[in-house]
């Protein structure tokens, strides 16, 4: 049984990751994601450029871009969706993360609970589109 993947990408975000990564002034193999305690409402996103997978990193590979996972995220981030959206007054990244509990509200930081076991369980049973 394939696990289910930590993280996936739109691909809007997949080709916003590829042109950032080709500007890097060095030799880049992904994308590292994490969260860090940060802001009031708890934790926030944590993005770096990756020359290699650390030791325990979960290494996901989607849409021809690879993203490291540290592993003290991976609980916190199971199921999420990375996008990029455009407006007209701001452009980012932004995570449809199934573990969020609540956002701050000027949107640096957000409240994540990590996947409680019966989800896990339904992830890890659900059949995978091909």
């Amino acid at each position: 049984m394939e696990k289910p993947k930590v993280i996936t990408l739109t691909d809007a975000a997949a080709e916003r990751i590829k042109a950032i990564m080709a500007k890097s002034d060095k030799p880049v193999a992904g994308l590292r994601i994490g969260v860090e305690k940060s802001g009031c409402a708890g934790m926030s996103y944590k993005l770096d450029y990756a020359e290699q997978a650390a030791e325990m990193d979960e290494v996901v590979e989607d849409k021809g871009v690879k993203l490291f996972i540290d592993p003290g995220a991976v609980l916190f981030l199971l199921g999420t969706e990375m996008d990029y959206q455009v407006d007209k007054l701001s452009a980012g990244f932004v995570f449809n993360n199934p573990n969020q509990v609540s956002a701050c509200g000027c949107g640096e930081s957000v409240e994540l609970k990590p996947v409680d076991k019966d989800r896990l369980a339904a992830l890890s049973e659900a059949p995978k589109s091909g």
